[in-house]
């Protein structure tokens, strides 16, 4: 192998499977209780993450988690949180980082939808869901961001929407509150990359969720009818990206939006 080999990175460093897991690593989540979130904390978990999850009620199979975290040399915490109440939320972080001496992972996660046209959409609905998928991540990232500059490192990822880049007929407030996860993203990986902090995006597509399972058949068929693979995805997809990027692997990504969407939003 020379010093020109694509294997090789800056300073001829290597990646070594040890790079590709988050052993020992700090990360707290918000809204691990279900859906994407629950796969994202399983996954970290399993890698032998200290993982700190954030809802509002602990997943049903929070006990199952815990004893996958302790099996895996990790550890799981829940912690109830209103993600929507702002210094609820920005209190919850700023305890465990105290905690934990430090924080290594923040996962932006919580979501919520209020789906009609906006003939339709009232202001509170509007507000709701930007207040609890947008800003609550400007609160967590800021708690957040404070302590990765100061030990010089740290990854904030936030999981946004294909919604958010394509746009959805009647979600007018969640494809705005997941486009504006973007923004704020790009923006906050140009502020803190000279200090070693990493920011990035995962927008997923249509993924198998207790809140898709609710559409009909014919809704389900003609989505992914739009979808090249021709299936949808599962939250594993997600959660499996989440962990690379969250990883000393990705060391060299940042201000990026990854879609895992099966090429619905190509």
């Amino acid at each position: 192998m020379t010093a020109g080999d694509p294997a090789l990175g800056a300073m001829g460093r290597t990646t070594a499977a040890s790079d590709m897991r988050l052993t020992g690593k700090r990360a707290i989540i918000t809204g691990g209780s279900r859906g994407i979130g629950n796969a994202i904390v399983r996954e970290f978990a399993a890698q032998g993450a200290l993982v700190w999850s954030l809802s509002r009620t602990a997943a049903e199979n929070q006990a199952e988690l815990e004893a996958a975290a302790r099996e895996a040399g990790g550890a799981l915490s829940w912690r109830s949180v209103d993600v929507s109440r702002d210094e609820d939320l920005a209190a919850a972080v700023d305890a465990i980082i105290t905690e934990a001496g430090g924080i290594d992972v923040l996962v932006n996660n919580a979501g919520i939808t209020r789906d009609g046209l906006i003939f339709r959409m009232s202001t509170a609905d509007w507000d709701e869901v930007l207040r609890a998928n947008l800003t609550s991540a400007f609160v967590a990232s800021r708690a957040a961001a404070r302590a990765m500059i100061k030990q010089r490192s740290g990854c904030i990822l936030s999981v946004s929407s294909v919604s958010g880049i394509m746009g959805n007929a009647g979600q007018t407030n969640y494809s705005a509150s997941k486009a504006g996860l973007i923004g704020f993203s790009k923006s906050l990986a140009r502020e803190v990359a000279s200090r070693g902090v990493r920011v990035n995006v995962i927008a997923p597509g249509f993924i198998e969720t207790d809140m898709t399972r609710v559409l009909g058949e014919k809704v389900r068929a003609a989505l992914i009818g739009q979808i090249p693979v021709g299936r949808v995805g599962a939250a594993l997809d997600v959660a499996a990206l989440a962990a690379f990027l969250a990883s000393d692997a990705a060391a060299y990504i940042t201000g990026q939006v990854i879609a895992v969407d099966g090429g619905l939003s190509m």
